[in-house]
């Protein structure tokens, strides 16, 4: 499968909060990046549907050490609706029906309120370098192209929409760097964390259209302030089949 050239972003962020599924109910974060939500940063600057390719992240250089900070914050009940009810309300076809989290009886059909509060154990003041190249899918791609067009927008600060960690309320800034600038070094740290989440999507599907949902994790060991992601397709990534995980 034809693969790009690796890129480096250095991405920062005030708050991040990669939440840890476990957790269930109240918003625990992961003391580093997931594989995903980086993934969804190069996402954010440089995706096309119709080019056929996934980031690939290869690692993550931990720059900051991880500080919690405990947060309560409001959260709709409401889940956002399915993408044709969505084009239906953009193309006029259907009146928009919003989300509530406040109003009246009247307005919501019930006396309980639509919002409600969730305690958020986030990051603060984190700074990493992103590792990631792209992988065709399938179809052949001109990587060339494809790599020399996201250097441009990366080096011009251009995105489809603004990067986030983890929420989409922590926005995250980016520049690129190349191994050869003299990169800042990772932090002196090592940390096993256990199974953590890699993906919610299949990257492995062989063709251009939306990967379909499956959960993916790894055991992800932080050495001397790096993350090493291995790829999709490595048996170091177990792969959800039902309710187990295959390797």
């Amino acid at each position: 499968m034809p693969r790009g050239k690796t890129h480096c972003l250095e991405v920062w962020g005030e708050l991040a909060c990669f939440t840890r599924p476990e957790m269930k109910v109240e918003r625990y974060s992961y003391p580093v990046i997931t594989p995903s939500a980086a993934r969804g940063i190069f996402d954010a600057i440089y995706w096309k549907k119709s080019y056929g390719f996934y980031w690939q992240v290869e690692r993550v250089d931990i720059l900051s050490s991880p500080k919690y900070l405990a947060l309560r914050r409001n959260e709709v009940k409401d889940k956002v609706p399915p993408i044709r009810t969505l084009d239906a309300w953009v193309s006029g076809r259907e009146s928009v029906e919003p989300i509530w989290a406040d109003g009246s009886k009247e307005d919501l059909g019930t006396d309980q309120k639509g919002r409600t509060q969730r305690q958020t154990m986030a990051l603060k003041n984190v700074r990493y370098l992103l590792h990631a190249h792209m992988c065709a899918r399938g179809a052949q791609a001109d990587m060339n192209a494809l790599d020399a067009q996201f250097i441009r927008r990366a080096s011009d600060g251009k995105c489809h929409y603004q990067p986030f960690l983890g929420c989409r309320e922590f926005p995250a800034w980016f520049m690129l760097r190349e191994e050869a600038d003299g990169c800042p070094p990772p932090i002196a740290l090592d940390l096993d964390l256990g199974y953590m989440l890699y993906d919610v999507f299949d990257l492995g599907t062989e063709n251009d259209e939306y990967a379909r949902p499956a959960i993916s994790v790894f055991h992800a060991r932080i050495m001397n302030g790096t993350l090493p992601v291995p790829a999709y397709g490595d048996e170091a990534v177990r792969k959800a089949c039902g309710e187990e995980f295959h390797a």
